[in-house]
């Protein structure tokens, strides 16, 4: 089971005050109390360049991917069963292969790095691992579950769909789970767009909140 943190000396706006672009707040800290607290109240954080304050969002429409509807296609599969997967095995190297420097819109400082490590420490944060025939990370994914709340922050990879099976292993690991589930991708790019995620509007996702809170979670 996670280790509840102390909580936040912060408070967070309504998600729904976000303005248009989705920014909801600036300032407070990334402990681990103040990071649970924003996922719980439907925000989360994305650090900007040039602003010295924490960024937290909230963004209209709000990216999911629906864990029941998703299905993989054929050369997914197929491509799936050159690599092995596992779970909370290698998470700092999975953060890492996402902060890499050299991709392009990096925004995982080292400050994020240590956030997540310290949620990860306590249980809130985990990561899917994708290994090639050679044992070497081909990529993966990690994110943060509360309850039936799974938030993916990030993935990488170094070969070819690597990412995309991490995230069909995150996939089918949270239906197997049961009950509501709420895949949380943030905004939807034109790649995520390809792996099933789709659009809704903020306030039904806040709607679809609380009962994914509740809900037990897949990587206890």
């Amino acid at each position: 089971m996670p280790i509840e943190p102390p909580p936040s000396r912060w408070s967070f706006p309504p998600a729904a005050a976000a303005g248009e672009d989705g920014l909801l707040a600036l300032g407070a800290d990334l402990a681990p109390g103040t990071l649970l607290a924003a996922y719980r109240a439907g925000a989360f954080p994305m650090p900007l360049a040039g602003v010295p304050q924490m960024t937290w969002f909230s963004p209209d429409p709000r990216g999911i991917v629906a864990v029941d509807a998703f299905r993989p296609g054929r050369s997914l599969r197929r491509s799936a069963r050159r690599f092995t997967i596992t779970t909370d095995r290698a998470f700092a190297e999975v953060v890492a292969g996402c902060a890499d420097p050299h991709r392009p819109g990096g925004w995982i400082t080292p400050a994020v790095r240590a956030a997540y490590a310290d949620l990860h420490a306590l249980g809130w944060a985990h990561s899917v691992e994708v290994w090639d025939a050679e044992g070497t990370l081909a990529g993966g994914l990690y994110g943060v579950e509360i309850g039936g709340l799974f938030a993916a922050e990030s993935k990488f990879h170094v070969r070819t769909d690597a990412s995309k099976v991490a995230l069909a292993a995150l996939v089918a690991r949270l239906r197997e789970a049961g009950g509501s589930r709420l895949l949380d991708v943030q905004w939807v790019t034109p790649h995520l767009r390809t792996l099933g995620a789709v659009e809704i509007a903020r306030d039904a996702y806040l709607e679809r909140l609380p009962a994914a809170l509740r809900a037990p979670a897949a990587f206890a």
